[in-house]
């Protein structure tokens, strides 16, 4: 993702999919959403492509790259189905996540170091086409160090443990993730952070150096309901603007 400001914003949209699903009618329509994000000032549009296919349809995906109204990140197991889609649709960014059928939403951190054998070809055949390719991680060392080994562009951080966290605990997952973005950056990675982010929790994010963009879905998306999917993405925006590169934001 690219922006004129220092932080990126992409907007995930699968929960407006989320409620097309659960009555299986026509709208919302995500592709619309994702017009709404453009004209609030968004950078990008998230979508996760499930197996089960619980939200976000391929059409969607299809829509929406075809659209090309801001940067598409496909989100998506490493699983041959998905990959031959990703291959096919050719997203911006592909970000490789963990993924277990019965799951609410993603509960950790991609495994690369156990699936680096799995994860390589992958790996290789979406940067051979052009697909930035970034991997959704826990910010432990191993993790991120192989990342780069597996010839990753990114990471995303995984930063639920601090969004769910309260007190001693929430400074203690705060302090992990900055490690783990300083690591990363020195390691070659871009670094991203998703996951669990709302505006109560949002200014201890933007303690973390490095940071290139946040994925944001679930909370604008639940925002949304109360003031508008546009106002709920420059609500964000605007304390994003205030990021400074770290820790002292």
């Amino acid at each position: 993702m690219m922006a004129n400001r220092g932080l990126c914003l992409g907007v995930n949209v699968d929960h407006v999919a989320t409620l097309r699903q659960v009555r299986g009618s026509t709208y919302p329509d995500p592709l619309q959403a994702a017009e709404e994000c453009r004209k609030a000032g968004a950078d990008g549009i998230t979508m996760h492509l499930r197996e089960d296919r619980r939200h976000v349809q391929e059409a969607d995906v299809r829509a929406v790259r075809d659209w090309k109204g801001l940067p598409l990140n496909l989100e998506m197991a490493n699983v041959p189905e998905i990959v031959k889609i990703a291959l096919d649709v050719h997203p911006d960014e592909v970000c490789i996540v963990p993924e277990r059928r019965r799951e609410l939403t993603t509960e950790g951190g991609l495994d690369v170091v156990g699936q680096a054998a799995r994860l390589r070809p992958t790996v290789e055949a979406l940067g051979e086409a052009g697909i930035c390719v970034s991997l959704f991680v826990e910010a432990r060392p191993e993790q991120l160090e192989s990342a780069a080994a597996l010839g990753a562009s990114c990471v995303e951080l995984h930063t639920g443990g601090y969004c769910e966290a309260r007190g001693e605990a929430r400074e203690h997952e705060l302090a992990r993730l900055i490690a783990g973005a300083r690591r990363a950056h020195e390691l070659g990675l871009r670094v991203n952070a998703g996951h669990g982010i709302n505006l109560e929790n949002i200014k201890g994010v933007l303690r973390i150096p490095h940071l290139e963009a946040l994925n944001i879905g679930h909370s604008i998306i639940a925002r949304a309901v109360f003031v508008g999917i546009g106002s709920a993405v420059r609500e964000i925006l605007e304390i994003m603007a205030e990021y400074t590169g770290g820790e002292r934001a």
